[in-house]
Protein backbone atom coordinates (compact mmCIF):
# COMPACT_ATOMS: atom_id res chain seq x y z
CA UNK A 1 0.00 0.00 0.00
CA UNK A 2 2.64 2.64 -1.24
CA UNK A 3 0.99 4.74 -3.76
CA UNK A 4 2.17 8.24 -4.39
CA UNK A 5 0.90 11.11 -2.24
CA UNK A 6 -2.35 12.56 -3.55
CA UNK A 7 -3.22 9.82 -6.01
CA UNK A 8 -6.86 8.16 -6.02
CA UNK A 9 -7.20 5.00 -3.75
CA UNK A 10 -10.08 2.62 -4.12
CA UNK A 11 -12.01 1.02 -1.29
CA UNK A 12 -14.15 -1.52 -0.99
CA UNK A 13 -15.70 -3.47 1.71
CA UNK A 14 -16.67 -6.92 1.57
CA UNK A 15 -17.69 -10.20 2.98
CA UNK A 16 -18.38 -13.41 1.35
CA UNK A 17 -18.76 -11.61 -2.50
CA UNK A 18 -16.26 -14.78 -4.40
CA UNK A 19 -18.58 -14.65 -7.37
CA UNK A 20 -18.55 -10.90 -7.87
CA UNK A 21 -15.10 -9.51 -6.40
CA UNK A 22 -13.12 -10.33 -9.02
CA UNK A 23 -15.18 -8.46 -11.68
CA UNK A 24 -15.39 -5.73 -10.10
CA UNK A 25 -11.27 -5.17 -9.26
CA UNK A 26 -10.31 -6.18 -12.56
CA UNK A 27 -13.10 -3.62 -14.25
CA UNK A 28 -11.83 -0.73 -11.35
CA UNK A 29 -7.99 -2.04 -12.52
CA UNK A 30 -8.84 -1.50 -16.24
CA UNK A 31 -10.63 2.28 -15.24
CA UNK A 32 -8.10 3.07 -12.90
CA UNK A 33 -4.39 1.93 -13.68
CA UNK A 34 -2.81 4.09 -11.16
CA UNK A 35 -5.01 3.90 -8.34
CA UNK A 36 -4.44 1.17 -5.92
CA UNK A 37 -7.34 -0.79 -4.73
CA UNK A 38 -7.72 -1.63 -1.21
CA UNK A 39 -9.99 -4.90 -0.76
CA UNK A 40 -11.55 -4.65 3.41
CA UNK A 41 -12.34 -8.54 3.84
CA UNK A 42 -14.15 -8.73 7.46
CA UNK A 43 -13.67 -12.70 7.78
CA UNK A 44 -15.05 -13.75 4.53
CA UNK A 45 -15.74 -17.51 5.02
CA UNK A 46 -15.13 -18.31 1.11
CA UNK A 47 -12.62 -17.12 -1.04
CA UNK A 48 -13.27 -13.39 -1.35
CA UNK A 49 -9.62 -12.23 -0.24
CA UNK A 50 -8.39 -14.76 -3.05
CA UNK A 51 -9.75 -13.85 -5.70
CA UNK A 52 -9.62 -10.34 -4.96
CA UNK A 53 -5.68 -10.65 -4.62
CA UNK A 54 -5.72 -12.30 -7.85
CA UNK A 55 -7.44 -9.57 -9.64
CA UNK A 56 -4.70 -7.18 -8.59
CA UNK A 57 -6.06 -5.87 -5.23
CA UNK A 58 -4.37 -5.37 -2.15
CA UNK A 59 -6.50 -7.24 0.78
CA UNK A 60 -6.97 -5.63 4.73
CA UNK A 61 -8.08 -8.75 6.64
CA UNK A 62 -10.25 -7.50 9.21
CA UNK A 63 -12.77 -9.43 12.21
CA UNK A 64 -16.03 -8.91 11.00
CA UNK A 65 -17.05 -5.63 11.06
CA UNK A 66 -20.19 -3.46 9.67
CA UNK A 67 -19.48 -1.74 6.61
CA UNK A 68 -18.67 1.79 7.83
CA UNK A 69 -16.16 0.21 10.51
CA UNK A 70 -14.58 -1.76 7.40
CA UNK A 71 -14.53 1.10 4.94
CA UNK A 72 -13.05 3.35 8.31
CA UNK A 73 -10.27 0.46 8.89
CA UNK A 74 -9.25 0.92 4.88
CA UNK A 75 -8.55 4.52 5.10
CA UNK A 76 -6.69 4.39 7.86
CA UNK A 77 -4.51 2.24 5.92
CA UNK A 78 -4.99 4.05 2.90
CA UNK A 79 -2.12 6.84 1.63
CA UNK A 80 -3.63 10.69 1.75
CA UNK A 81 -5.24 11.50 -1.31
CA UNK A 82 -8.88 11.62 -2.45
CA UNK A 83 -11.00 8.07 -1.92
CA UNK A 84 -13.08 6.29 -4.03
CA UNK A 85 -15.62 4.30 -2.42
CA UNK A 86 -17.19 1.53 -4.14
CA UNK A 87 -19.19 -1.82 -3.74
CA UNK A 88 -18.20 -5.22 -4.28
CA UNK A 89 -20.70 -6.33 -6.47
CA UNK A 90 -20.44 -2.81 -8.59
CA UNK A 91 -21.28 -3.39 -12.48
CA UNK A 92 -20.56 -0.28 -14.81
CA UNK A 93 -18.01 2.24 -14.86
CA UNK A 94 -16.90 4.92 -12.21
CA UNK A 95 -14.72 6.86 -14.44
CA UNK A 96 -17.17 10.00 -14.61
CA UNK A 97 -17.64 10.04 -11.08
CA UNK A 98 -13.95 10.32 -10.48
CA UNK A 99 -13.82 13.09 -12.87
CA UNK A 100 -16.42 15.25 -11.06
CA UNK A 101 -14.44 17.77 -9.52
CA UNK A 102 -16.69 18.03 -6.23
CA UNK A 103 -15.33 17.37 -2.73
CA UNK A 104 -18.30 15.04 -2.44
CA UNK A 105 -19.68 13.19 -5.54
CA UNK A 106 -22.30 10.26 -4.98
CA UNK A 107 -23.16 8.14 -7.85
CA UNK A 108 -27.16 8.37 -8.83
CA UNK A 109 -28.57 5.04 -10.99
CA UNK A 110 -29.97 6.14 -13.85
CA UNK A 111 -31.91 2.72 -13.64
CA UNK A 112 -33.91 0.95 -10.59
CA UNK A 113 -31.98 -2.38 -10.11
CA UNK A 114 -34.64 -4.46 -7.27
CA UNK A 115 -35.10 -2.70 -4.23
CA UNK A 116 -38.22 -2.70 -1.47
CA UNK A 117 -40.59 -0.09 -1.66
CA UNK A 118 -38.67 3.02 -0.90
CA UNK A 119 -38.91 3.57 2.95
CA UNK A 120 -35.24 3.36 3.49
CA UNK A 121 -34.04 5.43 1.21
CA UNK A 122 -36.98 8.27 2.10
CA UNK A 123 -36.45 8.13 5.49
CA UNK A 124 -32.62 8.97 4.40
CA UNK A 125 -33.41 11.53 2.35
CA UNK A 126 -35.27 12.81 5.13
CA UNK A 127 -32.31 12.85 8.04
CA UNK A 128 -30.35 14.56 5.56
CA UNK A 129 -32.45 17.19 4.63
CA UNK A 130 -33.19 17.91 8.79
CA UNK A 131 -29.24 18.06 9.19
CA UNK A 132 -28.54 20.17 6.34
CA UNK A 133 -31.26 21.12 4.35
CA UNK A 134 -30.21 19.42 1.19
CA UNK A 135 -32.68 16.39 0.20
CA UNK A 136 -30.19 14.20 -2.21
CA UNK A 137 -31.62 11.86 -4.89
CA UNK A 138 -29.08 8.92 -3.73
CA UNK A 139 -28.50 8.97 0.25
CA UNK A 140 -27.73 5.63 0.17
CA UNK A 141 -25.74 4.99 -2.67
CA UNK A 142 -22.03 3.47 -1.88
CA UNK A 143 -20.56 4.94 -4.92
CA UNK A 144 -18.61 8.00 -3.49
CA UNK A 145 -15.65 10.13 -4.92
CA UNK A 146 -14.41 11.35 -1.60
CA UNK A 147 -11.52 14.69 -1.95
CA UNK A 148 -9.30 15.23 0.98
CA UNK A 149 -11.29 18.09 2.59
CA UNK A 150 -14.49 15.47 2.58
CA UNK A 151 -11.95 12.84 4.22
CA UNK A 152 -11.15 15.13 6.67
CA UNK A 153 -14.47 15.83 7.50
CA UNK A 154 -16.11 12.24 7.42
CA UNK A 155 -14.16 9.64 8.79
CA UNK A 156 -14.09 7.77 11.07
CA UNK A 157 -17.18 6.57 9.25
CA UNK A 158 -20.92 6.14 11.11
CA UNK A 159 -21.09 2.03 11.89
CA UNK A 160 -23.03 -0.04 9.41
CA UNK A 161 -25.33 0.96 6.68
CA UNK A 162 -25.56 4.02 8.42
CA UNK A 163 -22.10 5.33 6.87
CA UNK A 164 -23.81 6.83 4.26
CA UNK A 165 -25.90 9.34 5.60
CA UNK A 166 -24.22 10.09 7.68
CA UNK A 167 -21.50 11.19 5.86
CA UNK A 168 -23.39 13.11 3.58
CA UNK A 169 -24.24 14.68 6.76
CA UNK A 170 -20.57 15.57 7.69
CA UNK A 171 -19.72 16.88 4.65
CA UNK A 172 -22.33 19.56 3.75
CA UNK A 173 -22.18 20.69 7.27
CA UNK A 174 -18.40 21.15 7.16
CA UNK A 175 -19.37 22.91 3.80
CA UNK A 176 -17.33 21.07 1.28
CA UNK A 177 -18.74 21.11 -2.46
CA UNK A 178 -21.11 18.34 -3.19
CA UNK A 179 -22.46 16.82 -6.19
CA UNK A 180 -24.79 13.80 -7.47
CA UNK A 181 -23.82 11.99 -11.10
CA UNK A 182 -26.09 10.01 -12.80
CA UNK A 183 -24.81 6.93 -14.03
CA UNK A 184 -25.46 3.46 -15.49
CA UNK A 185 -24.67 1.04 -13.02
CA UNK A 186 -26.45 -2.05 -11.83
CA UNK A 187 -25.40 -4.32 -8.37
CA UNK A 188 -26.75 -7.40 -7.13
CA UNK A 189 -30.14 -6.53 -6.79
CA UNK A 190 -32.39 -7.34 -2.87
CA UNK A 191 -35.41 -8.91 -3.34
CA UNK A 192 -38.78 -8.16 -1.81
CA UNK A 193 -38.30 -11.14 -0.01
CA UNK A 194 -37.58 -11.83 4.10
CA UNK A 195 -33.80 -11.75 3.47
CA UNK A 196 -34.17 -8.02 1.47
CA UNK A 197 -36.62 -6.67 4.08
CA UNK A 198 -33.93 -7.78 6.70
CA UNK A 199 -31.59 -6.12 4.90
CA UNK A 200 -33.10 -2.96 4.63
CA UNK A 201 -35.00 -3.05 8.19
CA UNK A 202 -30.76 -3.02 9.37
CA UNK A 203 -30.17 0.03 6.89
CA UNK A 204 -32.96 1.96 8.60
CA UNK A 205 -31.96 1.85 12.04
CA UNK A 206 -28.49 2.31 11.18
CA UNK A 207 -29.30 5.27 9.25
CA UNK A 208 -31.66 6.41 11.80
CA UNK A 209 -28.58 5.88 14.78
CA UNK A 210 -26.11 7.66 12.60
CA UNK A 211 -27.87 10.25 11.91
CA UNK A 212 -27.95 11.22 15.70
CA UNK A 213 -25.04 12.49 18.11
CA UNK A 214 -21.99 9.91 17.72
CA UNK A 215 -18.80 10.09 19.82
CA UNK A 216 -15.25 7.80 19.57
CA UNK A 217 -14.74 5.02 21.08
CA UNK A 218 -11.55 3.44 23.09
CA UNK A 219 -11.07 1.73 19.44
CA UNK A 220 -11.26 4.80 17.13
CA UNK A 221 -14.41 3.48 16.42
CA UNK A 222 -17.18 6.07 15.51
CA UNK A 223 -20.54 5.34 17.32
CA UNK A 224 -23.90 6.08 17.92
CA UNK A 225 -24.84 7.59 21.66
CA UNK A 226 -27.93 5.60 22.80
CA UNK A 227 -27.91 6.60 26.43
CA UNK A 228 -30.59 9.34 25.90
CA UNK A 229 -33.14 5.87 25.27
CA UNK A 230 -32.53 5.57 29.45
CA UNK A 231 -35.10 8.90 30.09
CA UNK A 232 -37.79 7.68 32.44
CA UNK A 233 -41.35 9.17 31.83
CA UNK A 234 -42.31 8.46 35.50
CA UNK A 235 -38.95 9.60 37.30
CA UNK A 236 -38.26 13.38 36.20
CA UNK A 237 -34.87 12.67 38.23
CA UNK A 238 -33.63 10.42 36.39
CA UNK A 239 -34.28 12.55 33.30
CA UNK A 240 -32.56 15.45 34.48
CA UNK A 241 -29.53 13.29 35.39
CA UNK A 242 -29.62 11.79 31.62
CA UNK A 243 -29.40 15.47 30.28
CA UNK A 244 -26.68 16.31 32.21
CA UNK A 245 -24.88 13.25 31.71
CA UNK A 246 -25.97 13.81 27.76
CA UNK A 247 -24.23 17.97 27.71
CA UNK A 248 -21.12 16.18 28.61
CA UNK A 249 -20.70 13.34 26.05
CA UNK A 250 -21.65 16.40 22.97
CA UNK A 251 -20.15 19.49 24.83
CA UNK A 252 -17.23 17.78 26.91
CA UNK A 253 -13.74 18.17 26.89
CA UNK A 254 -11.14 15.75 27.24
CA UNK A 255 -11.32 16.21 31.05
CA UNK A 256 -11.34 13.22 33.05
CA UNK A 257 -11.96 12.39 36.66
CA UNK A 258 -12.96 14.47 39.34
CA UNK A 259 -9.57 16.34 39.74
CA UNK A 260 -8.99 17.13 36.04
CA UNK A 261 -12.56 18.52 36.50
CA UNK A 262 -11.87 20.56 39.16
CA UNK A 263 -8.88 22.19 38.02
CA UNK A 264 -10.66 23.12 34.62
CA UNK A 265 -13.43 24.83 36.55
CA UNK A 266 -16.03 25.07 33.93
CA UNK A 267 -16.47 21.92 32.45
CA UNK A 268 -19.70 20.19 31.64
CA UNK A 269 -18.19 17.63 34.18
CA UNK A 270 -18.13 20.22 36.81
CA UNK A 271 -22.13 20.48 35.71
CA UNK A 272 -22.65 16.55 36.50
CA UNK A 273 -20.48 17.33 40.02
CA UNK A 274 -22.80 19.65 41.56
CA UNK A 275 -25.96 19.06 39.18
CA UNK A 276 -26.14 15.18 40.15
CA UNK A 277 -26.17 15.66 44.24
CA UNK A 278 -28.53 17.98 43.74
CA UNK A 279 -31.37 16.08 41.83
CA UNK A 280 -30.68 13.39 44.20
CA UNK A 281 -31.23 15.77 47.22
CA UNK A 282 -34.72 17.01 45.73
CA UNK A 283 -35.43 12.90 44.76
CA UNK A 284 -34.52 11.80 48.19
CA UNK A 285 -34.94 14.43 50.56
CA UNK A 286 -31.67 13.64 52.53
CA UNK A 287 -28.28 13.97 52.62
CA UNK A 288 -27.57 10.40 52.80
CA UNK A 289 -29.95 9.31 50.16
CA UNK A 290 -28.21 12.29 47.90
CA UNK A 291 -24.45 10.60 48.43
CA UNK A 292 -25.67 7.48 47.44
CA UNK A 293 -27.58 8.42 44.28
CA UNK A 294 -24.51 10.39 43.23
CA UNK A 295 -22.12 8.23 43.73
CA UNK A 296 -24.12 5.70 42.40
CA UNK A 297 -23.70 7.25 38.89
CA UNK A 298 -20.66 7.84 38.96
CA UNK A 299 -19.84 5.07 39.87
CA UNK A 300 -21.44 3.24 36.90
CA UNK A 301 -19.90 5.87 34.32
CA UNK A 302 -16.39 4.99 35.85
CA UNK A 303 -17.06 1.39 34.29
CA UNK A 304 -17.99 2.23 31.49
CA UNK A 305 -14.97 2.56 29.27
CA UNK A 306 -15.38 -1.20 27.23
CA UNK A 307 -17.90 -2.44 25.42
CA UNK A 308 -20.71 -3.87 27.87
CA UNK A 309 -19.01 -3.71 31.36
CA UNK A 310 -21.29 -0.53 32.39
CA UNK A 311 -24.76 -2.64 31.73
CA UNK A 312 -23.39 -5.89 32.92
CA UNK A 313 -22.69 -3.80 36.15
CA UNK A 314 -26.14 -2.62 36.25
CA UNK A 315 -28.05 -5.87 35.08
CA UNK A 316 -26.09 -7.41 38.01
CA UNK A 317 -27.27 -5.23 40.56
CA UNK A 318 -31.04 -4.86 38.94
CA UNK A 319 -31.91 -8.15 40.42
CA UNK A 320 -31.49 -7.73 44.24
CA UNK A 321 -32.59 -3.84 43.81
CA UNK A 322 -35.46 -4.90 41.92
CA UNK A 323 -34.44 -2.12 39.32
CA UNK A 324 -35.71 -2.42 35.65
CA UNK A 325 -33.93 -4.56 32.81
CA UNK A 326 -36.00 -4.27 30.18
CA UNK A 327 -34.04 -1.49 28.45
CA UNK A 328 -30.52 -2.50 29.40
CA UNK A 329 -31.47 -5.82 27.77
CA UNK A 330 -31.78 -4.68 24.44
CA UNK A 331 -29.10 -2.37 24.98
CA UNK A 332 -26.54 -4.72 25.66
CA UNK A 333 -26.12 -6.55 22.46
CA UNK A 334 -25.65 -3.17 20.48
CA UNK A 335 -23.20 -1.59 23.12
CA UNK A 336 -21.05 -5.42 23.53
CA UNK A 337 -20.93 -5.22 19.73
CA UNK A 338 -19.33 -1.80 19.08
CA UNK A 339 -22.61 -0.95 17.45
CA UNK A 340 -23.81 1.77 19.95
CA UNK A 341 -22.32 3.29 23.35
CA UNK A 342 -23.87 4.12 26.40
CA UNK A 343 -22.02 7.45 27.14
CA UNK A 344 -22.72 9.62 30.25
CA UNK A 345 -26.17 10.19 29.80
CA UNK A 346 -26.39 6.13 30.22
CA UNK A 347 -24.59 4.99 32.58
CA UNK A 348 -25.18 8.08 34.50
CA UNK A 349 -28.77 7.59 34.20
CA UNK A 350 -29.18 3.98 34.66
CA UNK A 351 -26.61 4.45 37.70
CA UNK A 352 -28.43 7.03 39.57
CA UNK A 353 -31.42 4.67 38.73
CA UNK A 354 -29.60 1.93 40.87
CA UNK A 355 -28.65 4.59 43.56
CA UNK A 356 -32.93 5.62 43.50
CA UNK A 357 -33.54 1.79 44.17
CA UNK A 358 -30.80 1.40 46.93
CA UNK A 359 -32.25 4.43 48.92
CA UNK A 360 -35.19 2.50 49.28
CA UNK A 361 -34.05 -0.96 50.40
CA UNK A 362 -31.10 0.08 52.54
CA UNK A 363 -31.40 2.06 55.55
CA UNK A 364 -29.31 3.13 58.29
CA UNK A 365 -25.86 1.73 58.81
CA UNK A 366 -26.25 -0.45 55.83
CA UNK A 367 -26.59 2.55 53.82
CA UNK A 368 -23.55 4.51 55.15
CA UNK A 369 -21.99 1.29 54.02
CA UNK A 370 -22.94 1.57 50.61
CA UNK A 371 -21.68 4.83 50.69
CA UNK A 372 -18.81 4.52 52.14
CA UNK A 373 -17.85 1.51 49.66
CA UNK A 374 -18.85 3.73 46.67
CA UNK A 375 -16.81 6.49 47.87
CA UNK A 376 -14.12 4.20 48.43
CA UNK A 377 -14.52 2.81 44.79
CA UNK A 378 -14.73 6.34 43.52
CA UNK A 379 -11.77 7.60 45.05
CA UNK A 380 -9.66 4.31 44.16
CA UNK A 381 -10.98 4.97 40.21
CA UNK A 382 -9.44 8.47 40.80
CA UNK A 383 -6.12 6.68 41.60
CA UNK A 384 -5.98 3.74 39.44
CA UNK A 385 -8.33 2.05 36.67
CA UNK A 386 -10.93 0.54 37.76
CA UNK A 387 -11.26 -1.26 34.03
CA UNK A 388 -7.39 -2.58 34.65
CA UNK A 389 -8.11 -3.63 37.92
CA UNK A 390 -11.08 -5.84 36.59
CA UNK A 391 -9.11 -7.91 33.20
CA UNK A 392 -6.55 -8.82 35.80
CA UNK A 393 -8.85 -10.45 38.58
CA UNK A 394 -10.23 -13.81 38.01
CA UNK A 395 -13.37 -14.03 37.53
CA UNK A 396 -14.49 -10.59 36.76
CA UNK A 397 -11.72 -10.59 33.98
CA UNK A 398 -14.03 -13.62 32.34
CA UNK A 399 -17.19 -12.06 32.87
CA UNK A 400 -16.08 -8.60 31.46
CA UNK A 401 -15.23 -10.03 28.40
CA UNK A 402 -18.27 -13.00 27.64
CA UNK A 403 -20.33 -11.69 24.59
CA UNK A 404 -17.65 -9.45 23.75
CA UNK A 405 -16.44 -10.36 20.15
CA UNK A 406 -13.39 -9.47 20.47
Amino acid sequence: MNSPPDALTILLAARNEEERIGATVAALRRDFPEAEVIVVDGRSEDRTAQEAEAAGAAVLRVERLGKGEALSAGERAAPPGPLLLCDADLLGSLRPLAASRADLAVAVFSRRVGGGFGIAKRVARALVRLHTGVSPREPLSGQRLVGVRARAACFPLAPGFGCEVRMTIDALRAGVAFEEVELDLGHRPTRRDVAGFAHRGRQLLDALLAAGPLAVNHRGLRLPLVGWTTFNQSDPGITLVMLLGFADDVLGGDERGFRAHLRARRTTGMLKLLGIPLVGLLRTRSVSGALLFALSANFLNQLDTKPGRALKAYLLAAGPLRAPVGRAVLLLPYDLRERAMMGDAGSNALGALLGLKSVERLHGWGRWAAIGTLAGLTLLGERRSLGSLIERTPGLRELDRLGRPR
